[in-house]
C-alpha cells in the first residue's frame, strides 16, 4: 500500500481497488494493459490516479459482461490511444455477433419445430437407397468431416455403414440431428451437453427436453444485450469526461 494519503483528486491504487472490489495488483495490471490511462507519479515514484481513472475502470468493468474480457480490453485500449473509431468498430462487431447469435437461436427453434420421432433407417443395399455421405453433409454444414466423426463418437449422430463401401451414410434423421447439433454448438453448448438432449428428443419425439435449454439461451442473450447497454452508458460517460 502506498504511504501517500488521498488528497484532492488524487487516488492511490488501493483507493481505486477498494471502490471496485479489486486488488491493487489488478489495478496495476489494467494500467499496464492500457485499459486505464497512464498513472501519475509522486516524487517518490508512487502511482497516483484520478477520478478519470476511476471512470475508465467503471467503463471497462461494465463492458466485460456484454463484450467479454478480450474485446472490452481492446475497446478501452483504443479509447485511451485516442482511436475512438476503432473502439466503435469493435462495439459494432459485438452487436453484430449478438444479432447472429439471436438468428442462430431462431434457427434452432425452427429446426426443433420440424422434429419428428426418430426411426431406425430401413436396411439398404447402398447409398442409392437414400442417404448422404460424410463429405456431402460436412460441406452442407460448413464443417470438416472429422467434426462429424467426432460427433458420432459423442453420440450426436448415428450414421449407418454402406455395406459395399463401408462409408458412413446419414439418413434424414441423422442429417436433422447433425444440423441441430451444429446449431447448438454455435450457440455455445458443449458436446456433452448436446448428446443427452438429442437422446431425449429422439425418445420423446418432441422439443420438450430442449425447452429449458432454449429458455436459458434466450435469457443469456437478453442479459448480454442489457449488459451492452450498460457498458455503452459507462463508456459514453468516460468519453465525455476525457473530452
Amino acid at each position: 500500500m502506498s504511504p501517500n494519503p488521498q488528497t484532492g483528486n488524487q487516488l492511490r491504487p488501493v483507493d481505486l481497488a477498494r471502490g471496485h472490489g479489486l486488488s491493487t495488483q489488478a489495478v496495476r495490471n489494467y494500467e499496464e494493459a492500457g485499459i486505464l490511462p497512464a498513472a501519475g507519479r509522486t516524487p517518490s515514484g508512487y502511482r497516483t490516479y484520478t477520478p478519470l481513472h476511476a471512470r475508465a475502470l467503471r467503463a471497462f468493468l461494465a463492458l466485460v459482461p456484454g463484450h467479454g474480457h478480450r474485446t472490452a480490453t481492446a475497446i478501452m485500449q483504443a479509447v485511451n490511444e485516442d482511436t475512438a473509431e476503432e473502439a466503435f468498430r469493435l462495439i459494432d462487431e459485438s452487436h453484430a455477433q449478438l444479432l447472429e447469435d439471436r438468428r442462430t437461436l431462431r434457427a434452432v427453434e425452427n429446426a426443433l419445430r420440424d422434429l419428428t420421432p426418430a426411426t431406425e433407417p430401413e436396411p439398404a443395399a447402398g447409398p442409392r437407397a437414400g442417404g448422404t455421405f460424410v463429405g456431402q453433409l460436412a460441406a452442407q454444414l460448413g464443417i470438416r468431416p472429422a467434426t462429424l466423426r467426432k460427433w458420432e463418437r459423442a453420440g450426436l449422430v448415428r450414421p449407418r455403414r454402406d455395406p459395399l463401401t463401408g462409408y458412413r451414410v446419414y439418413d434424414e434423421a441423422d442429417v436433422r440431428d447433425a444440423r441441430l447439433a451444429h446449431q447448438l454448438r454455435r450457440g455455445g453448448y458443449l458436446l456433452e451437453q448436446i448428446a443427452p438432449l438429442l437422446t431425449q428428443v429422439r425418445a420423446a419425439g418432441g422439443l420438450e427436453p430442449l425447452e429449458g435449454a432454449l429458455n436459458d439461451w434466450h435469457s443469456r442473450l437478453s442479459a448480454r444485450g442489457r449488459a451492452m447497454l450498460t457498458g455503452a452508458a459507462e463508456l459514453d460517460a468516460y468519453l465525455r469526461e476525457r473530452e
